[in-house]
């Protein structure tokens, strides 16, 4: 078992001159951190916009629809890369905003338009007599909407959410691309500062699993917690 240890050995002399030496791990610790926010306050973006356009799409009328079927065409039919350069170098090039705001701004636009058709589809499967029984009662078609229709169609789209969020995390890779440093541009600059690709491409594969895993995990909960207010 000599060539085992071996191995052993030269995988720890690879993490400690990759990671620990010139404490290049903290490049990984402040990436994640980077992460973490441009994809929370990018879900937040898309939550509101998709709102919107599941509105606009859902609308009989005719220019809202039109608004709201152009922007999910145009997002779903181009890039999320190219989108984030086009927000970042065009749009708000005189714009005085940290990058990692734009970049959110990019994303809560692109997920806008996933979560609008999560969102669509969960209003249209809520059986019509819910609406009907809101009218009954006196709401009228906004409080129907607000009051009746959405709490459910909400858990119905929970699992799709979830999933559209862990999408949006590991999209965020490409921050790079607008010279943020996030977990993926940080192993691409240990990997260029130590020519060793290895031990940079895995560490930052395992630490996107990890964080995807603890998100999966938590969603799963409350998702739990969700059906277990259904059954009562």
């Amino acid at each position: 078992m000599e060539w085992l240890s071996l191995w052993w050995a030269g995988i720890v002399d690879k993490f400690v001159f990759c990671f620990i030496e010139d404490d290049r791990y903290m490049l990984l610790v402040k990436g994640i951190g980077v992460s973490i926010k441009v994809s929370l306050l990018a879900i937040a973006i898309g939550i509101i916009i998709g709102l919107l356009i599941a509105l606009c799409n859902l609308s009989k009328n005719k220019f809202l629809n039109s608004i709201g079927t152009v922007y999910t065409d145009v997002i779903r039919g181009t890039p999320s890369v190219t989108q984030l350069m086009i927000i970042y170098f065009v749009i708000f090039a005189s714009v005085e905003l940290d990058k990692w705001i734009i970049a959110a701004i990019a994303f809560g636009i692109n997920s806008g338009a996933y979560v609008s058709e999560i969102i669509r589809a969960g209003i249209l499967s809520i059986d019509i007599g819910q609406t009907e029984a809101g009218r009954s009662l006196g709401l009228n078609g906004r409080q129907t909407m607000m009051r009746i229709v959405l709490p459910q169609a909400a858990k119905n789209i929970f699992p799709a959410f979830c999933n559209e969020f862990i999408v949006l995390i590991k999209e965020t890779a490409i921050v790079g691309y607008v010279g943020l440093v996030d977990i993926q541009k940080a192993g691409d600059m240990i990997r260029s500062t130590t020519y060793t690709a290895f031990m940079p491409l895995i560490g930052t594969a395992i630490i996107y699993f990890v964080l995807i895993k603890i998100l999966t995990i938590l969603l799963g909960r409350i998702e739990a917690i969700l059906r277990r207010s259904d059954n009562r």
